[in-house]
């Protein structure tokens, strides 16, 4: 196909975002001989993680690497990928136009949204500098190589209290940072069953020594030493783009995500949505195989509704002939 032809075709499946859950069903669809164009901001949320974990065949793979993998994988048998940001989307089931921040427009007869999530973290210096290397969230994703560490949990939301206790499996020096939030009795009560320490006070900065975070200061001038810090990020799904075609974000007490139904069916037709944009704790491994199973569906959608129009066209044509 030449290039004013994919210009001016429109697509089977438009899908936005290029992390696992979009490849993923890039790859499912190119596979069921569909056109699919996966379209890549270039925003991958575990850019800064040094490795992907918990994904059987790939532990400890780079996040860079496994994208380069599943975007060859995705070209491989014929999907294309655009290296552009969706600015805008309009249309409906049929017909949805995609509008790229370069000025090109795409169409599609399905919609699938992968845009993933925004870690939304908090102004403490040095959180930011080592997010995704000292500074974690996920005990499934990172507790393994902070195990029998000395990991400090710092409460900058209510959640964050819950992340003590997950992390107390994977040490037993596990510090609360408190804060100013008031912990509630049964809070405490289990803080003391699990020998999780509370520390008191506001916390002024993280330290880091050549890259590598020592520990914490408070604002008392106090620096405890740590090997991790854990935060609680509030998780916003990527939505704006889509509030034009009736899709709004669900609040939720960790962010904010786009509702499906089963297989990542909205209430928009024609739309999906797979990976961290309906299921914010899903790690990679989920989001990959959310991805491959909205696809399925949405390829099954696609040949039903061909063949209801094939039956359709028949029966006119057969009517056509009798009279």
């Amino acid at each position: 196909m030449s290039v004013a032809e994919k210009k001016s075709a429109i697509r089977d499946v438009v899908i936005v975002g290029a992390g696992a859950a979009g490849l993923s069903a890039g790859l499912t669809l190119a596979r069921a001989r569909r056109s699919v164009t996966v379209f890549d901001a270039g925003q991958p949320r575990n850019a800064p993680a040094d490795g992907v974990h918990g994904l059987l065949g790939h532990e400890g793979i780079s996040p860079q690497e496994l994208l380069r993998r599943g975007r060859e994988e995705v070209l491989g048998y014929g999907g294309e990928l655009i290296d552009d940001e969706v600015v805008a989307v309009s249309g409906a089931e049929d017909g949805f136009t995609l509008t790229l921040r370069d000025g090109n427009a795409v169409e599609g007869r399905r919609l699938l949204i992968a845009t993933g999530l925004v870690d939304e973290l908090p102004e403490i210096p040095g959180v930011r500098e080592q997010w995704g290397h000292g500074v974690l969230h996920c005990p499934y994703c990172h507790g393994w190589e902070v195990r029998d560490g000395r990991i400090a949990v710092l409460v900058t939301t209510p959640m964050a209290v819950h992340k003590a206790f997950l992390f107390r499996q994977w040490s037993d020096q596990v510090m609360l940072f408190a804060g100013d939030h008031e912990l509630s009795e049964e809070e405490q009560i289990k803080l003391q069953a699990l020998d999780i320490p509370v520390i008191e006070g506001g916390i002024e900065s993280l330290e880091i020594i050549d890259d590598t975070l020592t520990g914490v200061r408070l604002d008392d001038g106090q620096v405890v030493a740590v090997d991790a810090a854990v935060v609680a990020t509030p998780m916003v799904a990527r939505t704006e783009m889509f509030a034009s075609i009736g899709l709004e974000p669900t609040a939720h007490p960790a962010g904010a995500f786009i509702e499906t139904e089963s297989f990542g069916l909205t209430s928009v037709p024609g739309v999906w949505v797979a990976g961290n944009a309906t299921d914010i704790g899903a790690q990679v491994s989920g989001a990959a195989a959310a991805g491959a199973l909205a696809a399925q569906h949405i390829n099954t959608d696609l040949i039903f509704k061909d063949l209801d129009r094939a039956v359709a066209e028949l029966n006119d044509e057969q009517d056509g002939r009798a009279s």
